[in-house]
């Protein structure tokens, strides 16, 4: 089992409606708030190698900006339900944001 480990603060996560990327050691995580529900997911879309955290929310998913497709920010998976990227348990302690990544 992995710990979890300081990803970010707290004043930095994205606002109500928006993704943002954050780097973690040799890899980028996706942070989305959908209607204040925070979550953490691999940010590279599987379908071209996207950017997750640099596209937008449409209807509770993010929306990666260069093909399109959509991501379930809690689950992961892909809104045509063909694909899935890795979600990530979060949590916020204090003012520190935490994400486990695994092992």
């Amino acid at each position: 089992m992995a710990d979890f480990v300081k990803l970010t603060s707290r004043d930095q996560l994205p606002p109500a409606g928006e993704a943002r990327e954050f780097p973690l050691g040799d890899k980028m995580v996706c942070v989305a708030n959908v209607e204040g529900t925070i979550s953490a997911m691999d940010n590279v879309c599987i379908h071209r190698g996207g950017p997750i955290g640099q596209g937008t929310i449409e209807a509770g998913k993010v929306v990666c900006p260069w093909h399109g497709w959509a991501w379930d920010p809690q689950t992961g998976e892909a809104a045509h339900g063909a694909a899935r990227v890795a979600t990530y348990p979060l949590r916020i302690d204090g003012e520190d944001v935490l994400v486990e990544i695994g092992s």
